[in-house]
């Protein structure tokens, strides 16, 4: 009699033979690992993408340290260092024009971040509570207003009536509210298990002390990059002030930058050191750029391990 024998069956989660890379049966192609040369193309790819970011800043940089010489010499923007010098940020933080831009904008950013945020963490925790009062109306008007919008006039009759213009309320307000915003952490609000807040409202406490107690404290993640949202916004705004501010002296630092690059004009205190040759008007318009961007590159990587995290969850559960 012969007997019948089976072949062996190779189970999947075995372990790989030496020297041979071990693959799932059904696993697409483009899930498996990459080769050498996948993550020599990789590595190719992220680093010519960090050198398309680095290489212009490294110019406007360069530039906003070199002296007039130097600028000269390059005929324009300076790529290689020669004769560093800080006259420019000297000139520009001496209290004059830029200074009070650059407080302005800093006043502005943190009074209307402040602002953004507790409005936006309100209505965002009264529309994820299901049960609240006028929810699904209050809902569909505020996602009606990120499709229509009253227009410019409209909106600059409105501001006028109310008495802001010439005001730093108007670099506010206007703005001061992003249904994206809200809607991302109504999401995120949503997803936080109902059995907290529940067993904290048997104990007694309100709404706020739920807030504050329960909910924003599992909510930094989106609390963070809502709120880096609102500071760049507020700090990279320029239009606003254009159109509400008629006063120079209240410019923020956007517009001085505005009427340095595009329209030439140099700062007040500054034309006389570059008519007389101490300073290049590129250098300065390089360092007040700078200056526009050191707040948000700062900012940005304290923020970054709370995006993903933020944004995503916020999205799906909404």
């Amino acid at each position: 009699m012969s007997t019948l024998t089976t072949p062996p069956v190779r189970k999947t989660g075995a372990p790989p033979r030496p020297g041979r890379r071990w693959a799932a049966p059904d696993r697409p192609v483009w899930e498996e690992p990459p080769g050498r040369a996948g993550l020599a193309g990789k590595a190719v790819v992220l680093a010519a993408a960090c050198l398309a970011v680095l290489f212009p800043l490294w110019i406007v940089i360069v530039t906003s340290l070199s002296t007039k010489q130097t600028v000269n010499e390059a005929g324009g923007l300076v790529l290689v260092p020669q004769g560093i010098t800080f006259i420019a940020y000297q000139e520009l933080l001496s209290g004059g024009q830029v200074t009070r831009a650059a407080l302005i904008s800093v006043g502005v950013t943190l009074a209307g971040t402040a602002f953004s945020m507790t409005v936006s963490v309100l209505g965002a925790y009264g529309l994820s509570r299901s049960g609240s009062l006028g929810h699904r109306w209050m809902l569909m008007t505020l996602l009606a207003t990120m499709f229509f919008g009253a227009g410019l006039i409209p909106t600059y009759l409105l501001v006028q009536t109310l008495g802001l213009t010439d005001t730093y309320l108007a670099l506010i307000l206007p703005s001061a509210v992003s249904v994206f915003n809200i809607l991302v952490l109504r999401g995120f609000f949503m997803g936080i298990s109902p059995e907290l807040t529940d067993s904290a409202r048997i104990d007694g406490a309100g709404d706020l002390r739920i807030l504050w107690t329960i909910v924003l404290p599992l909510s930094r993640a989106v609390i963070a990059v809502i709120t880096l949202f609102y500071a760049v916004g507020y700090w990279s705004a320029w239009f606003n002030a254009s159109i509400y501010l008629s006063d120079q002296d209240m410019m923020p630092l956007q517009n001085i930058m505005i009427q340095l690059v595009q329209k030439q004009e140099p700062p007040v205190g500054m034309g006389q050191a570059i008519k007389t040759g101490r300073l290049s008007q590129l250098s300065v318009q390089m360092a007040v750029m700078v200056m526009a961007l050191v707040p948000v590159a700062v900012l940005s990587p304290f923020v970054q391990k709370h995006f993903k995290k933020g944004m995503l969850t916020g999205a799906v559960k909404g």
